[in-house]
């Protein structure tokens, strides 16, 4: 696959860590024994639930925006999300005094298309089922001479996304630990691929999965088949972040090489994953943020006697699922 832009590299990850020193939060692995109980391995939680925004997304949003060059700030931001991806674009949009506009589908939790708002955003809504949320969004920047941020496929993204691999590694090598596992939720794969980048780069022998939900899994089927695969479905998952159709070209070209396999869980199981990190870590975190635990919980990866690390993604979840779920 010959893409027509080169690839992020560790260095880029790097330099993105630069760029978000004292912007982005350095989240916390959290432990649980209850949780090293069910899954008979020494876990990590990576908390992006607790990052800027409320999900990971702020790290590659922030780095996308404050690389762009000055005289073409003026112009804004362009992005197209459902959700988390809106938030950290109109966050750091925010930050840099920056116009921005977030193409939405119309079927979005009203709290994201809410706090997106809140954050000064613009918010052009579309149909999920018969709309081009891309066109949609192209089609705004080129009218007000905007840049276009998209949700992954995008090297400054990918390498922002990638400084939270780089933290975990460091954060398990100061008490002496490495990863044995690392378990990432995957849309897109752009958080996938920046993580895969920073820790392969420190600990080669690490086993990296991407975690989806049941019925868009899209990244587990492309690494069987060694091309990217695409979801039939477009809704049906209460994981909302987590619908793209396909693995981005960027993000497989990086994912196929770096990361072994990719696992499922169905929204029964993430279901008790949200409810598990409600009541035993006290956190709140999104279903499409809760699979790479729910993966684990449900002993889809063996980690007997391993060190693994499962990111949770986001915690943006609308108030009466959140109630459903924990109740």
């Amino acid at each position: 696959m010959d893409l027509p832009v080169p690839l992020p590299t560790v260095a880029d990850v790097e330099e993105a860590a630069r760029r978000l020193a004292g912007v982005a939060s350095h989240t916390p692995l959290l432990s649980s024994p209850a949780l090293d109980a069910i899954t008979g391995g020494r876990v990590f939680l990576k908390a992006e639930t607790l990052q800027r925004t409320g999900s990971f997304k702020f790290r590659g949003a922030y780095n996308k925006l404050s690389s762009i060059p000055t005289e073409r700030r003026v112009g804004g931001v362009v992005a197209f999300s459902s959700g988390n991806h809106a938030q950290g674009v109109a966050a750091a949009a925010q930050l840099l005094g920056m116009p921005c506009v977030i193409v939405m589908p119309s079927d979005a939790p009203r709290g994201k298309r809410e706090r997106t708002a809140a954050l000064g955003a613009e918010i052009v809504l579309y149909d999920r089922v018969h709309d081009d949320r891309e066109a949609i969004a192209r089609s705004i920047a080129a009218e007000r001479g905007a840049t276009l941020v998209p949700p992954y496929d995008d090297a400054l993204i990918i390498a922002g996304q990638g400084t939270a691999g780089r933290e975990i590694v460091e954060d398990l090598s100061a008490v002496g630990l490495e990863p044995d596992v690392v378990v990432v939720t995957a849309s897109g794969g752009g958080l996938t691929a920046g993580i895969a980048l920073a820790v392969k780069a420190r600990v080669p022998h690490a086993t990296l999965y991407t975690a989806e939900p049941q019925g868009f899994d899209d990244h587990a089927r492309s690494f069987k088949s060694g091309q990217r695969e695409q979801n039939a479905a477009l809704t049906g998952t209460i994981c909302d972040a987590l619908m793209a159709r396909m693995p981005g070209e960027m993000t497989f070209a990086i994912n196929r090489s770096l990361v072994d396999a990719g696992v499922v869980a169905s929204d029964e199981e993430v279901g008790a994953a949200v409810a598990f990190a409600f009541t035993e870590l006290k956190l709140v975190v999104e279903p499409g943020g809760a699979v790479a635990l729910a993966a684990l919980m449900s002993r889809k990866i063996d980690i007997t006697g391993k060190v693994a690390v499962a990111v949770l993604s986001g915690g943006n979840i609308d108030p009466d699922l959140f109630y459903r779920l924990v109740a």
